[in-house]
């Protein structure tokens, strides 16, 4: 699946890629509509469907990942209500030993994600994942979400890369576009982002169920 001779750097998402999506899904769906009912005194329902619709508005744009934002359109604290949950997030299987063996083979190893800088930060803190990347790079710092092609000249200008000799894997189909009119050159998606959910039927790209199915030789 993967030609790893010439990777030299290995770009890799955070949600649903290295971290189980059941976080977010359960954060977002779930937990967060419960206690937003709480606060405004509609029924749960009402609150899951107001908050859906607001949800769909801000779909790929920063908005939509920025944790102050919310904060400040719902009047809720929504960084401490991800604590409140935080016994949720769990990273998938193999990703630990992937990383380890990554960086073993020479390769640079880089966390690309659109999560707000706090949900990133307690997620690292959780799981500990921060020490095996050589940067980390958050979209807020640029603006742009992975999915707007402006967002990889940015990233070049912080890390430097060869996209022809680069991999990214992620679990969003519109990040994996927006890398493959970059030009980076090999690219793999992921079929169950969230445990809890079946295993998605793709295509369009090579897709993995584990990390164990692409582990890179050591040396």
């Amino acid at each position: 699946m993967i030609d790893w001779n010439p990777i030299r750097t290995v770009l890799l998402d955070m949600d649903g890629t290295l971290l189980d999506l059941h976080f977010d899904n359960h954060f977002f769906l779930e937990h967060m509509p419960r206690r937003y009912a709480e606060h405004t005194g509609l029924s749960l329902e009402e609150a899951r469907e107001t908050l859906l619709a607001r949800y769909r508005q801000v779909e790929g744009t920063m908005d939509w990942y920025c944790l102050d934002y919310w904060t400040r359109e719902l009047g809720m604290d929504v960084a401490v209500l991800k604590q409140e949950v935080e016994h949720l997030i769990q990273v998938h299987p193999h990703v630990e030993s992937f990383l380890r063996a990554v960086r073993a083979g020479g390769r640079r190893t880089v966390l690309v994600t659109n999560a707000h800088t706090k949900s990133l930060t307690l997620k690292m803190e959780r799981t500990r994942l921060g020490e095996d990347f050589d940067r980390i790079v958050c979209a807020h710092d640029f603006g742009v979400p992975k999915e707007n092609p402006d967002f990889w000249p940015h990233l070049q200008t912080v890390e430097p890369f060869e996209p022809g000799s680069t991999i990214l894997v992620d679990d969003s189909l519109a990040v994996l576009r927006s890398a493959r009119r970059y030009g980076i050159g090999q690219l793999l998606a992921v079929r169950r982002p969230d445990s809890r959910q079946p295993l998605r039927e793709i295509t369009e790209f090579d897709a993995i169920t584990s990390f164990r199915d692409i582990m890179p030789p050591s040396a």
